[in-house]
């Protein structure tokens, strides 16, 4: 039977990091199986990905050397990441070969994706999942240091990744124009992104969530934070970075009394930038290492909230893994934040600016009875919105066979 279903070929360049998009696409892939004969391509597996394919019988297509993207100055000017990353999906073991035997190609952006819009069948059905318009070609926030200060003159930044742009911009619209294409964001927010950037009209394919991965029911699991005292401290997930508002989440805690986890890490300069701001504003924070589902749920599930003050974020799976754990959702209003939180109802929806209102929040998060309130309706927007992983996966499915 198994052989009746049509072949679906999943294609992300770099799966390694294990960042939203990636759980993402490893929560979707065993019940993708359940319509179709799934194969995986990527130019850098993990672990994790090889246990599911592994389990679920599904083909994973790699080169013998993970590939990462070249990021000197030269290869920066000429676009050397577009050229290279061609060259490692044609290094996939019988990737070329077998491309044109596939009936459909579900295409998620990231690293080296734009060369693989290139070498699928232009006759075949596909779908590109366009998580967001390269956030680095297409505005300035990747080119900011922690304290939003630009690393260089724009148009220095806009010269060097001229050529990159313009790549960029004619291979998604060409791919656009192509017959049997669909293109999705992942929130309203990214989809009006689309239209801006490159002048396309599409809608939105939600990231999913996975009710047992995070859950308030996981017993038996110490908190990572070890010096922690429950609801003393609130989270943040993301690399230290401008564009997750890593400082600003700092300096609006300062005079609250809270703590900062802080997890995603990030790089050491930033880092140690991060804790000298969180010192002057009197603010603890602690670096979460590397952490399994069950210790961050824990960690979520006892901490006063989960909170974000993020730049134009694309969707962000944070407020529905806190949704799904229970614990209190207080983001910034701007980006996909507004496509999952309804403000006052199953979080908070707050401006940047508005410190006190921040606070005030915070206080409402000590509530217990608005806890309960924020949690239940929370799971109900879950389901609203029908974000498990077999809902999203057969959203996919009538996406793709019509």
């Amino acid at each position: 039977m198994a052989d009746e279903k049509p072949t679906l070929l999943i294609a992300k360049g770099i799966i390694s990091r294990m960042g939203g998009a990636e759980r993402d696409l490893l929560r979707r892939l065993p019940h993708l199986t359940t319509w179709f004969n799934v194969s995986v391509a990527t130019l850098a597996s993990c672990d994790e990905l090889e246990l599911v394919c592994n389990e679920y019988k599904i083909h994973l297509y790699k080169p013998d050397n993970s590939w990462s993207p070249p990021n000197s100055a030269l290869s920066q000017i000429f676009d050397g990441v577009h050229q290279s990353s061609k060259r490692a999906w044609q290094a996939c073991k019988n990737l070329m070969a077998e491309l044109k035997n596939f009936d459909y190609f579900h295409i998620i952006s990231g690293d080296g994706y734009l060369a693989m819009l290139e070498l699928i069948p232009t006759n075949k059905p596909a779908h590109l999942y366009l998580l967001e318009p390269h956030r680095g070609l297409h505005e300035q926030s990747l080119h900011r240091n922690l304290n939003g200060k630009l690393k260089r003159p724009k148009i220095l930044t806009n010269i060097l990744l001229s050529k990159a742009r313009k790549n960029d911009l004619n291979i998604v619209t060409q791919f656009a124009s192509r017959p049997n294409t669909i293109i999705s964001g992942n929130s309203s927010y990214t989809a009006n992104r689309i239209k801006q950037v490159y002048a396309i009209d599409c809608s939105y394919l939600h990231p999913c969530v996975d009710e047992t991965e995070y859950s308030a029911h996981i017993d038996g699991v110490e908190n990572p934070y070890t010096n922690s005292i429950a609801m003393q401290y609130v989270v943040t997930i993301g690399t230290a970075n401008w564009a997750k508002g890593s400082m600003e989440v700092v300096s609006m805690l300062s005079g609250t009394g809270l703590s900062l986890a802080h997890v995603g890490g990030g790089q050491a300069k930033e880092l140690e930038t991060l804790k000298l701001h969180a010192k002057n504003h009197g603010v603890r924070v602690w670096v979460a290492p590397k952490l399994s589902s069950t210790q961050l749920s824990t960690l979520i599930k006892q901490s006063l909230a989960v909170v974000s003050m993020a730049h134009k974020e694309p969707f962000g799976l944070t407020p529905i893994e806190a949704f799904s754990i229970g614990t209190p959702a207080i983001f910034v209003a701007d980006g996909g934040f507004v496509d999952s939180i309804v403000d006052g109802e199953s979080g908070r929806l707050i401006p940047r600016s508005s410190i006190t209102e921040w606070h005030n929040a915070l206080n409402q998060a000590k509530s217990e009875k608005t806890r309960q309130i924020w949690a239940k309706n929370g799971r109900q927007r879950i389901a609203e919105l029908k974000l498990s992983p077999l809902e999203q996966a057969e959203k996919l499915y009538k996406l793709l066979v019509p």
